[in-house]
């Protein structure tokens, strides 16, 4: 499986519009609850452009940056160089991280297990590089619990919506999928963002934190 996902237009629509929007609506208070009190090695799978790279906290000892697509990864590349703690970034899918078991202490999911293309496979091989015992850190866009919200993306889900936004599914029920891989979820936040006077299909959120389990189930 190669490591290398294509979306030119999309990168650059997120790296110089949706990013920027994200953030002046406060999307950073958010980052750094997700980053708060990590330490060790951690990685960071589908890092887009790097915008975590500044909020790690002194604690973490090096970040391995995992994306896909190369005018992100460039992008990011280039915010590496900026980042409060060691940064590397590399080459590599979600569904295919090139790294050894028991790689990490802890992995970082930000805003990308809706655009892997199997969940399954992707949870599996984070939890694979983690270490007995290591957590994940998790911030998703995620399914709505209004029907008529959830019918909604479901039909975007199944038109247009990934094919405009690089893959991105709105319906996805992430919190049961990390449960599913084997995961101890141990702190779990569903919320609005942002606040907007117009529901939209990726305001409903989770963050939280899930512990691989310290031995493999037989």
């Amino acid at each position: 499986m190669s490591g290398r996902i294509k979306h030119p237009v999309f990168a650059r629509i997120y790296a110089k519009c949706a990013g920027p929007s994200l953030e002046k609506a406060g999307i950073g208070v958010h980052r750094d609850r997700l980053l708060a009190g990590l330490s060790g090695d951690v990685v960071e799978v589908g890092a887009g452009n790097g915008l975590n790279f500044t909020r790690y906290p002194g604690t973490v000892g090096q970040v391995t940056a995992v994306e896909p697509e190369p005018d992100l990864r460039a992008l990011a590349e280039a915010a590496a160089r900026s980042a409060s703690v060691p940064v590397a970034v590399v080459e590599g899918r979600a569904e295919a991280l090139p790294f050894p078991d028991g790689s990490f202490d802890a992995a970082v999911a930000c805003l990308v297990l809706c655009s892997v293309t199997d969940q399954r496979i992707a949870l599996a091989e984070i939890s694979r590089v983690l270490r007995p015992g290591g957590i994940l850190r998790f911030f998703e866009h995620v399914r709505s619990d209004n029907g008529g919200m959830r019918g909604l993306q479901r039909v975007l889900d199944a038109t247009i919506w990934p094919l405009a936004a690089g893959g991105c599914h709105t319906a996805r029920d992430t919190a049961a999928a990390i449960a599913a891989a084997g995961f101890t979820v141990t702190e779990l936040d569903y919320f609005e963002f942002p606040h907007t006077r117009i529901p939209l299909p990726i305001q409903t959120h989770i963050l939280g934190v899930a512990t691989r389990p310290s031995a493999d189930r037989g």
